[in-house]
């Protein structure tokens, strides 16, 4: 396994960490110049250099197929941009918004679906910016929810977060306060006594989503991270992403929602791959992901079955497009159900 004892942001640093070859460096930095790089000391650890396609570094190691764009794919590919009224910003269903508080993450996924925008500079939300933000969710006394991403909002210190929670804790009409990040994973020591406290408050339900792709990436230390929010009365759900070569074989990926179950983290999304520029070669079928939920059903626990979900390009939102099993009715008007085995059953209609 790779070792690093601080995190790897660039091309030699990788090369330093046996994770690139020599004669991959200029390629690389290439894309380092393009595209953000950092991997954590605990991801990095991870890591199995002899192994060409080890499914932790497809995550996050930079690949020359990222400078190959397609013409599908796009700068916005979720059409962020044509939904944010203000800095910081997103409100695109009616009655929750995105506040984005950083574009700085720990780590830089391969895949994200904002990387022409994550980790450039500092990228905090603050100052006038901030409360620009706030004064929007304030005004809008439909928005029930907000949900600090980014970026990812746990690289904040825990100070910025409770001033961050607390503002919002403040406004009369946000009841939940929901908080998308992989930082439990990537970076298990930054979840400390005091920031888990930060993101709580009075009256407020707090919902932490952990982005996780691999069960390897649920090592001891991230199990031990994700149990302190749990074990604060913070539920953990989860998302991952569809990934070629990661996760998109069914032992795999129902060994990555066990996993998760077993963490007391509840499957929530899997997201089929955005049409990010450079991520061709990371992503799969839609076919090939509804075959994989089929895979999982019936075979895995029902607490192990997330939502199969397609963010629709152009800003339109997600949509659900896992396998369907209720078939057309006959023409007795008895419906047609399909059991996880590939039996089709009949089910009466209702009474006239």
């Amino acid at each position: 396994m790779a070792t690093a004892a601080k995190h790897l942001q660039s091309a030699k640093d990788l090369h330093g960490a046996g994770l690139i070859a020599a004669e991959a460096l200029p390629t690389i930095e290439q894309v380092a110049a393009r595209y953000a790089v950092a991997i954590t000391p605990a991801m990095a650890e991870l890591i199995d250099p002899s192994d060409p396609q080890d499914p932790i570094a497809r995550q996050f190691v930079p690949d020359a197929a990222e400078l190959l764009s397609r013409p599908e794919e796009s700068a916005d590919p979720i059409g962020d941009e044509p939904h944010s009224p203000v800095e910081g910003i997103v409100h695109r269903y009616p009655d929750r918004v995105l506040l984005k508080l950083v574009h700085v993450c720990a780590v830089y996924c391969r895949f994200c679906f904002r990387r022409e925008t994550v980790g450039q500079g500092n990228g905090v939300l603050a100052g006038e910016a901030l409360a620009a933000a706030l004064d929007y969710i304030r005004r809008h006394d439909e928005i029930w929810e907000v949900i600090l991403t980014g970026g990812d909002p746990l690289v904040l210190s825990a100070r910025r977060l409770r001033d961050a929670v607390q503002r919002l804790a403040a406004i009369a009409h946000v009841k939940i306060i929901r908080v998308h990040t992989r930082v439990p994973i990537v970076d298990p020591k930054r979840i400390t006594a005091r920031l888990v406290a930060a993101l709580q408050a009075k009256g407020k339900a707090t919902y932490v989503v952990v982005h996780a792709n691999h069960p390897r990436e649920l090592t001891q230390a991230a199990r031990a991270a994700c149990a302190r929010l749990v074990d604060a009365g913070i539920p953990l759900l989860s998302q991952s992403v569809l990934l070629r070569g990661v996760n998109d074989d069914p032992a795999v990926l129902g060994a990555l929602m066990r996993a998760l179950v077993e963490c007391r983290i509840k499957p929530y999304y899997l997201h089929h791959a955005d049409l990010a520029p450079g991520t061709a070669h990371l992503r799969t079928s839609i076919a090939h992901g509804r075959q994989l939920m089929r895979d999982l059903r019936g075979r895995y626990s029902g607490l192990c079955q997330p939502s199969y979900m397609l963010d629709i390009p152009g800003g339109f939102g997600k949509s659900p497009i896992g396998p369907d099993y209720l078939l057309q009715p006959a023409e007795d008007g008895a419906y047609r159900v399909e059991d996880f085995s590939g039996n089709i059953h009949s089910y009466p209609p209702a009474p006239q």
